[in-house]
């Protein structure tokens, strides 16, 4: 079994889907906000249900969609500890696993190119981002960089594992697709039979230009790729905004909802409710999954059971986008929809430091009954 291999020319970047095809289940690794419809067409075609989106660092060459996914799909967001990438729902650290249906990816840290920089191992192969290309390996000259930590992590955890280990690498700029460990091990340019000064003399004297979004890329996927000015999500949000009966504050959507005027629905999806947590009091209807699909049947009948005759409907997400969306639609089927402004997000930092689940950040909705 073989992973989905994706390719975005303009930053000759490999994007990866991997399922499990008992629970149709999956992962996508280092995906590129340019080819989000991609991707999306991609996992829908293949009947697909996207739960965790990888990052092995911060990308200075392109711009992740990983934020956009975890809005527009439920997704679960992934980062390695080190990359300061501190919006990602999880930060993983060496030797972590995440799984996926029956699946399951380790992490391992391989620092050099960035002080974070991670792989990723499932089955019989591994994901190496921008630690081991075929016959190279990433830069170290810039972003936290280290030539001697990365004849480390090539020699001494890569290089490590068996010789018949596929590897898939972040870029190529000449066509390949993958290689192997024991390949690279016995012939790649830079590092094999080399010694720790000579690796360093190899990559001090690349002398490369910076990459030409660097200044753009590395900001932006500090917060997953999603910026003010993301054309994407303002496009969808312009579409979806006509047609439904407005935006309100969560302090006025708290006081209609207190007083039995409306009634609050939760479009996010069941993982983020597992991950995040509940909002007491809301009606947890997820929304569809894929942008461009036909509304599902039982989001309708469900919503339209939900709201009594008369009554407003406030809808809340992560963020904002989905609970437009589910407006709109709600509009079509005849109800006064509202959109609560900010959205909901937890915090995953201070879960960490509690060692538990839930705590809300945001609008600060005060949803308790009265």
């Amino acid at each position: 079994m073989k992973p989905i291999q994706l390719f975005d020319t303009a930053s000759s970047t490999y994007t990866y889907i991997v399922f499990d095809p008992a629970s149709h289940d999956a992962i996508i690794i280092d995906p590129v906000d340019a080819q989000l419809m991609r991707d999306l067409k991609v996992l829908r075609e293949q009947g697909l249900r996207l739960v965790w989106a990888l990052e092995t660092h911060a990308h200075a060459d392109h711009i992740t969609s990983a934020g956009q996914l975890a809005e527009l799909a439920g997704v679960k967001t992934t980062a390695p500890q080190g990359c300061g990438i501190n919006s990602a729902s999880v930060l993983l650290k060496d030797g972590d696993t995440l799984d996926f249906g029956h699946e399951q990816v380790r992490a391992l840290h391989t620092p050099g190119h960035t002080a974070g920089s991670m792989c990723f191992v499932w089955r019989d192969h591994v994901f190496t981002g921008d630690t081991l290309l075929i016959n190279g390996c990433g830069r170290t000259d810039f972003q936290s960089g280290s030539a001697a930590a990365m004849y480390h992590s090539l020699t001494e955890v890569l290089f490590k594992l068996p010789d018949a280990t596929t590897i898939w690498p972040g870029h190529d700029y000449q066509g390949r697709s993958h290689s192997t460990i024991g390949h690279e091990k016995a012939g790649n340019a830079r590092v094999a039979g080399k010694t720790l000064p000579e690796f360093i003399a190899i990559m001090d004297s690349l002398h490369l230009p910076p990459p030409k979004r660097m200044n753009e890329a590395v900001p932006a996927n500090l917060h997953l790729g999603l910026r003010h000015d993301a054309p994407l999500l303002h496009a969808l949000i312009e579409r979806a905004a006509e047609g439904y009966a407005g935006d309100v504050s969560a302090a006025l959507a708290a006081q209609w909802w207190q007083q039995g005027d409306a009634v609050l629905v939760d479009v996010r999806t069941e993982a983020e409710l597992a991950w995040v947590g509940f909002v007491p009091g809301a009606i947890p209807i997820p929304w569809k999954q894929w942008p461009g699909m036909a509304m599902n049947q039982a989001f309708d009948e469900t919503l339209q059971a939900a709201v009594p005759k008369g009554k407003k409907v406030l809808f809340l997400c992560r963020s904002g986008v989905r609970s437009i969306a589910a407006a709109k639609r709600a509009t079509e089927l005849g109800l006064q929809a509202y959109n609560i402004l900010e959205g909901f997000e937890g915090d995953p930092n201070e879960q960490a430091q509690r060692g538990q689940r839930g705590g809300w950040r945001g609008n600060g909705l005060p949803w308790r009954q009265s």
